[in-house]
């Protein structure tokens, strides 16, 4: 029996985010992984059972790697309740996530194959799904002005302009970026 290394996973769940953001989910293969992680050829397939396996490690990897650390959630949590601090915690997440570009695009090529995978898609539906429940959930106890709708409507607003960040990145300069981050919460908050 093959002794499995837990930090060996993790390299070759990282390396699977690197294939998939670079190569899309066609270029992911045990061998591209194994490649990227720069470990001998064989050693994913010793990881992972499927392919689909690695799909799915991979995406939950990029939400675990996406959490704001202590440190942040700390300050956050000084932080004020109105509208302007409610800006700040937002540019805060689009520059944290705009900065793991890799793990964004990876899971931009998930839910792409998500269409085509029914298990992946039940795996990325439940794991968004609570996302956005915790993501709700956060902002009741924060006593952050606004509700549940703006933080939904928020979280698609800034998802797309993400999504503009790493693609099109000439299309908005970073001031730009702020300043569409707060009118989005003056705008949005403003309307509950």
């Amino acid at each position: 029996m093959v002794r499995r290394n837990d930090q060996r996973r993790t390299a070759l769940v990282d390396a699977a985010i690197e294939v998939l953001a670079r190569e899309g989910a066609r270029g992911l293969t045990f061998r591209a992984v194994d490649a990227e992680a720069a470990v001998p050829a064989g050693t994913a397939s010793n990881y992972f059972g499927s392919r689909d396996d690695v799909l799915t490690q991979a995406g939950a990897r990029v939400y675990e790697r996406l959490q704001p650390d202590e440190a942040t959630v700390a300050r956050q949590r000084a932080a004020g309740r109105d509208r302007e601090t409610y800006a700040e915690l937002m540019r805060e997440l689009v520059s944290r996530v705009a900065a793991f570009r890799t793990g964004y695009l990876a899971l931009l090529e998930l839910r792409l194959e998500a269409t085509r995978r029914p298990g992946l898609r039940k795996v990325l539906t439940e794991r968004v799904r609570a996302d956005v429940e915790a993501n709700v959930a956060y902002h009741e106890e924060s006593g952050l002005p606004g509700g549940a709708t703006a933080v939904k409507l928020l979280m698609l607003a800034l998802n797309w302009l993400i999504v503009e960040q790493l693609t099109l990145p000439e299309v908005f300069t970073e001031a730009e970026r702020d300043q569409l981050v707060a009118a989005a919460v003056e705008r949005i908050v403003t309307a509950e």
